[in-house]
């Protein structure tokens, strides 16, 4: 079969990947971000205009690496050219059909293959192996003596000495207020336009004020 108008296309492609390699990236590639921005120091520039900056330069290095993928692949069918295995699939030996070939000129398998090939992406690869807790806890097996996952949260677990329930959640082992100028702060409250007269200011019964009257006793 006459593969001679897919070599040109390929060879044409081969200059064009060439060029945009040499003339878009390899300057940018070279320079540091500061160059790049013309700042000197990063230090006293917004984070979020740090990370525009650092986004630019990150696209640009997964086009860098897309072309350079699309180069290799390239070279690959080229060679194939010069040993005469262009057009045969590299897994089944079979004459790859020449509108694949068409619309994919670096193609190294046939279609059937390729799709095999192919990972599946309806969900993430970490769900293949993490199977939920229960995975990890071993203590249904009576030779099992390792430190498993339930014995994991259990060790973390005991530290956790307060119920962390929302009132009490600011209060430390040492009863201190944590967040608050004055105590009364604990259990006071006001409307979402602040402090407008001792009418509007209303008492939360909650630990804090426990803590309070305990206090006064």
């Amino acid at each position: 079969m006459d593969y001679s108008s897919l070599k040109q296309q390929l060879m044409e492609r081969k200059k064009t990947v060439e060029s945009r390699i040499k003339n878009s990236f390899s300057d940018e590639e070279r320079d540091t971000l500061s160059f790049t921005t013309g700042e000197l120091s990063q230090y006293d520039n917004h984070p979020a205009d740090t990370a525009t900056d650092l986004y630019e330069r990150e696209k640009d290095a997964a086009l860098m690496e897309q072309l350079e993928h699309e180069h290799e692949e390239i070279e690959h069918a080229l060679a194939k050219f010069d040993n005469g295995t262009y057009g045969i699939c590299e897994r089944t030996g079979k004459e790859i059909p020449f509108e694949r070939l068409e619309a994919n000129p670096t193609a190294r398998t046939i279609i059937m293959e390729e799709s095999s090939n192919h990972w599946d992406t309806s969900h993430p690869a970490e769900e293949d192996v993490l199977e939920g807790f229960d995975t990890f806890v071993f203590d249904h097996i009576s030779k099992e003596t390792q430190f498993d996952a339930e014995d994991s949260y259990q060790a973390v677990a005991s530290f956790n000495e307060n119920s962390m329930i929302f009132e009490d959640s600011s209060l430390t082992e040492q009863d201190e207020l944590i967040g608050y100028v004055e105590e009364i702060e604990g259990f006071l409250s006001t409307g979402i336009e602040g402090y407008s007269g001792s009418d509007n200011v209303e008492f939360q019964r909650n630990v804090h004020y426990d803590h309070y009257l305990n206090g006064k006793n």
